[in-house]
């Protein structure tokens, strides 16, 4: 009885040291891609931003006098308007290395910063539409909530909130676009995004 296990467990440590090989050379060529990839990055010129999609605050398409006297819709507001003169990129997905390539190296801490102020845009929207969901003000959320999508946010809360406004309203073919722009999302969270939407909605599919 003792053979066959022996036998067994020598194949195992066999099939783990073939694994564990080939996930360090696989480790090892992703590395070695990534410092090259970074190398010629830092030797990249700077480079003209006029290509880039900038955003804006839509301030007179929002619902900016709803709920204005509730403190987080009013602080939502004036996060808002610290952006109203600064650009805004949305380059979720891209490293720094992707955008010195494109953009060269001296552009990297102005594209940080058009970025950042994404990420500042689509949380506050977020934060908005919530309290004004919370607060009864449905359509009104969702009109934040559909420019947040527009910008294509990375922010699941964003989607999944939209999904049960559209659901209340019975409007599923846009919840079947939501979905689709989830689909096309260059983030770590799209995957997330898409599967709980078709879980939670499994008509739209």
């Amino acid at each position: 009885m003792k053979f066959p296990f022996l036998a067994s467990f020598i194949v195992f440590i066999f099939v783990f040291t073939l694994y564990n090989r080939r996930n360090e050379k696989i480790r090892k060529n992703r590395e070695k891609e990534y410092w090259e990839k970074e190398r010629q990055s830092n030797s990249v010129r700077r480079k003209s931003l006029d290509d880039l999609e900038y955003l804006s605050v839509p301030f007179l398409d929002f619902p900016m006098e709803t709920a204005i006297e509730d403190e987080i819709v009013s602080s939502c507001i004036s996060e808002l308007d610290s952006l109203r003169d600064e650009k805004i990129v949305n380059l979720t997905g891209f490293t720094n290395t992707d955008l010195k390539l494109a953009y060269g190296t001296a552009n990297i801490t102005q594209l940080s910063q058009y970025d950042q102020n994404y990420t500042l845009l689509v949380r506050t929207l977020q934060k908005w539409a919530s309290r004004l969901y919370e607060l009864g003000y449905h359509d009104d959320a969702l009109t934040i909530l559909e420019y947040a999508v527009l910008t294509r946010t990375d922010i699941s809360a964003t989607y999944y909130l939209a999904a049960s406004i559209y659901q209340e309203k019975g409007q599923y073919d846009k919840i079947r676009h939501l979905l689709f722009v989830a689909e096309t999302l260059q983030s770590a969270m799209k995957n997330t995004i898409v599967r709980t939407l078709k879980e939670s909605y499994p008509d739209i599919g």
